[in-house]
């Protein structure tokens, strides 16, 4: 047995309540819910459902005559249905004929008395009523059909809004007379304040026009047109505040509104239901579900919106995100294809093959050495060979010295074989190095675009934030095409076009104040000769100031220190000082090799263990002997963590206020091992705290750590430039003024942002 549909009995109970307001709508009760079912017809209902819904409509008449007047015309229409469904056609025009003819029931059955006014006979009233009728049938199927296909989907024309706006009007007036006017207030108002809750424009005060039509119809009177107006300008006014002081508003003005009508002249019953048909619809808005809120003004935002820009970039960000997720898992494939398990030292296990076959073969003692296990012995002999290269007399295990009598034969051929080995593995390791180098490299690729296929896989959603900001940008003067608001946190963006002569600051200013978001202009790009669109991001918690200062050693053209301030994106900015060992121009090659490499890789966002054991490689790879010492902090301006890496080089300090950190680092100089392991520390730096790197030719002038922590423990700088100058300074007097060595300083403060 089918379940019964919910919906269908919900529409069922639309139909028939809205069918029985309609035929209250006319003075003498004519079947205006005619047009109500001639449009459910149109609209593809159940033919049955309709016309069991226009039937109900008709019983509140007591009339028979009446009822047998809609029953000929459902029937006629219900088969007329079924006929087109049955040869799978639909109505086109000729649905016009077929209204008229369904007229003829209400022409000669429906009684009617006529109206004094008009000088026809009641006959010819009813014929030209029902020609009224079937226009306004084929209105109503507009409106109902925009209502149960169009709406809360895309925009609405301005004719569909006219035809919904007339089935209000009907259904308004169906409802004032049936039930009075408190009943229609009750239901009118409480249509305007969530109108106003949800639309938070000015559009709520154009609505709350068209819900006093049906007022201005009964009462012959524009005076409720100006009421619903002022009452939905007040709760707007309000709204900003809270839904409940929107609610009050009304509260306030509905009371004072009725003052001037006279309501307070009038039967205390009608006063006390006048007055509820204002609160009831305040109290029910105040304690509206808030999800069910915010659900229906996201329906409404999607609705007013142009959506067809956002699913076009959302689709070619989704598409964009996919093809990098498939390229990021491609560079994984080779990361596994490179990084492959280090296979077994075969070459080491043939050597005992290739001096037994080469030095054994004629010799008469060899079953007698196989049998007393002398060739466990020669085995001892080649590990101590492939350890140190080659082997002596006094490397040879007694056991073999005993029982070999070509020992000096077996050393030579030993070393013969060692020498090809140290080639061959060479050559081997050689091969291996590159193939980590390249995993480490295929690795790195793969998460620099998993991370962009996730960001780019994130859909840019409606915001009714971005009403809000339009309103605050109206209120200041400045009016905008578009806004469009996206990101989370630190990535939080907002996108507006404005004149181009606008101020940036003024802009940042108000959306920061409108958003309750710190902003600050990121970027203006020109879209035409007077428009442009100002990209506001969201303000870091600090801002940061540099400082360098650098002596080059007496006597070179060039010093071996290289620094960098490098932005690696709107939150992170990477400070790196690094000293070539030695002075002049082969150190500050090495220093600026090192330095360029760091900073390219993390432009690229690699990870920071991938870049500084490939740039170690790399260096090691490159030349003999040229090592580079390396201080460097990658800094989060969101949060104030300054992650330090270390690599050989001399202490480093956070000096806040009258504390100071040391910074200490044990590992070698990048380029001395194949395998760096840098020193690395998370600091938490606050506003106002100073960040200080120091080359050793710096650190040296002072004698030792002690010497130059009280050193610094007695500085109290303002600013990061004569911080520098300072130690510089000090140091060079410590040496008489004359640069033993190549000297920098680079300096940061962290700063509260303006």
């Amino acid at each position: 047995m089918k379940k019964p549909d919910p919906k269908l009995f919900l529409l069922f109970l639309a139909l028939a309540g809205g069918m029985l307001f309609f035929n209250f709508s006319m003075p003498q009760r004519e079947p205006v819910a005619f047009a109500l079912f001639f449009a459910a017809i149109c609209c593809g209902l159940d033919p049955f459902l309709s016309g069991g819904a226009y039937l109900l409509s008709t019983l509140p008449s007591l009339s028979a005559a009446v009822t047998l007047s809609a029953a000929v015309q459902i029937f006629f229409f219900v088969t007329l249905a079924c006929l087109y469904r049955r040869f799978k056609r639909q109505m086109g025009y000729e649905k016009v004929g077929y209204a008229l003819l369904a007229q003829l029931p209400f022409v000669f059955l429906f009684p009617h008395t006529g109206y004094a006014l008009l000088p026809f006979s009641p006959l010819w009233q009813k014929a030209i009523f029902s020609v009224f009728l079937v226009l306004l049938s084929l209105l109503f199927e507009g409106g109902l059909s925009a209502l149960l296909t169009r709406v809360f989907r895309c925009r609405l024309g301005g004719g569909e809004l006219m035809e919904v706006a007339l089935l209000w009007l009907f259904l308004g007036l169906g409802i004032y007379n049936a039930l009075g006017a408190a009943a229609f207030g009750l239901l009118s108002l409480f249509a305007l304040l969530l109108a106003v809750v949800l639309l938070k424009s000015s559009a709520a005060v154009v609505f709350a026009i068209v819900l006093s039509f049906p007022l201005l119809l009964a009462g012959r009177t524009a005076v409720p047109a100006a009421e619903y107006a002022l009452y939905a300008c007040l709760a707007l006014l309000a709204v900003p505040y809270g839904t409940p002081a929107a609610a009050l508003s009304l509260l306030v003005s509905f009371p004072l509104a009725m003052y001037f009508e006279g309501l307070y002249a009038r039967g205390v019953w009608e006063i006390v239901l006048t007055l509820l048909s204002a609160a009831i619809p305040a109290l029910l808005v105040s304690c509206f579900p808030r999800r069910a809120l915010q659900k229906l003004r996201k329906s409404l935002l999607f609705y007013r919106e142009r959506t067809l820009p956002r699913v076009a970039i959302n689709r070619n960000r989704r598409a964009v995100g996919e093809q990098l997720y498939e390229v990021s898992s491609l560079f994984r494939e080779i990361e596994n294809a490179f990084d492959l398990k280090e296979p077994e030292d075969r070459l080491g296990m043939r050597l005992r093959e290739k001096l037994v076959s080469s030095l054994c073969a004629g010799c008469p003692n060899r079953k007698k050495c196989e049998r007393s296990g002398v060739y466990e012995s020669m085995d001892k002999l080649i590990a101590v060979g492939k350890a140190k290269g080659r082997v002596n007399l006094i490397d040879l295990p007694t056991e073999l010295s005993k029982a070999c009598n070509n020992s000096a034969g077996l050393l030579f051929t030993l070393n013969k074989h060692l020498s090809d080995y140290r080639r061959v593995t060479g050559e081997l390791e050689s091969a291996r190095e590159g193939r980590r180098l390249l995993a480490q490299q295929a690795h790195g690729v793969s998460e620099i675009l998993r991370d962009i296929a996730l960001e780019q896989s994130e859909e840019y959603v409606f915001s009714d934030e971005e009403h809000l900001l339009g309103a605050a940008l109206a209120k200041a003067g400045l009016l905008s095409s578009e806004i469009f608001l996206y990101g989370e946190g630190s990535g939080f963006t907002v996108s507006v076009t404005l004149e181009s002569k606008v101020s940036g600051k003024r802009v940042a200013a108000i959306a920061s104040k409108a958003l309750s978001v710190p902003l600050t202009l990121s970027e203006k790009i020109p879209l035409t000769a007077d428009r442009a669109c100002f990209i506001l991001k969201r303000k870091a918690n600090f801002d940061a100031a540099f400082g360098v200062a650098a002596r080059t050693k007496e006597g070179e053209t060039a010093s071996g220190d290289t620094h960098s301030i490098l932005k690696i994106d709107e939150r992170r900015f990477l400070v790196a000082l690094s000293d070539g060992m030695g002075s002049g121009e082969e150190a500050r090659t090495v220093s600026d090799r090192t330095l360029s490499l760091i900073e390219s890789f993390y432009k690229a966002k690699m990870p920071s263990e991938t870049v500084l054991s490939t740039v170690n490689n790399l260096i090691a790879f490159s030349a003999d002997e040229t090592f580079s010492c390396l201080d460097l902090a990658a800094v989060d301006l969101d949060t104030g963590v300054a992650d330090v890496v270390k690599i050989g080089s001399p202490v480093g300090f956070v000096l806040s206020g009258e504390t100071l950190q040391v910074l200490e680092g044990e590992s070698l100089p990048i380029g001395v091992l194949e395998a760096v392991h840098p020193a690395t520390l998370r600091v938490e730096m606050k506003a106002d705290d100073f960040l200080i790197f120091m080359s050793d030719g710096v650190t040296s002038a002072f004698g030792s750590s002690s010497e130059l922590c009280a050193y610094l423990s007695r500085l109290h700088p303002l600013n990061p430039q004569s911080l520098a100058e300072e130690i510089l300074k000090n140091a060079l007097g410590r040496y008489k003024g004359r640069a033993e060595d190549d000297m920098t300083v680079v300096t940061v403060k962290l700063t509260a942002p303006a």
